[in-house]
């Protein structure tokens, strides 16, 4: 299968995205698993220091590329990836056993289940590029060739 990497999105040619969300998934375990280190139970990084390494390293990367591959994210087997990598997170950052739910560990931590949070992302892109195209058929009348010379547009009053 050939595969082009563009602007940090693998594309296949059958457009599955399955190299794509297998490299981000990679590449956020590593990051995990080097946290991991020094964030354990009795000691290391705090749930907050872990919560803003969460939300500014490990989502941008689960979120980047999201509304184009929001799509096929609905199959069972892609989100379970991408869950499996939270549950991981979660877990670090609420410091509890591993046999506790997805749900609950989302509740624990207070973080957006990332299924939901790839909505969302997929929608607040679809919101904007709908408002811009908006924009853009309100502005192509107001651009200056369009406008009135002020001698037709104006008249004079005499009293």
């Amino acid at each position: 299968m050939v595969s082009l990497k563009y602007l940090g999105i693998i594309i296949d040619s059958k457009l599955t995205f399955r190299e794509h969300i297998n490299y981000i998934t990679d590449k956020c375990y590593k990051l995990i698993f080097a946290l991991s280190k020094s964030a354990k139970i009795n000691w290391g990084l705090s749930h907050d220091a872990l919560k803003s390494t969460y939300t500014g390293a490990i989502l941008p990367l689960l979120l980047y590329g999201a509304p184009i591959c929001a799509n096929t994210l609905t199959k069972a087997c892609y989100n379970i990836k991408l869950t499996r990598v939270q549950r991981l997170i979660n877990i670090r950052i609420a410091k509890s056993y591993r046999t506790i739910s997805n749900e609950a560990l989302c509740m624990i931590t207070g973080l957006t289940p990332i299924d939901i949070k790839i909505k969302e992302t997929a929608q607040l892109f679809q919101i904007t590029k709908r408002n811009k195209k908006e924009e853009e058929q309100f502005n192509l009348d107001t651009r200056t060739k369009h406008w009135l010379h002020p001698a037709i547009s104006f008249t004079i009053l005499e009293d």
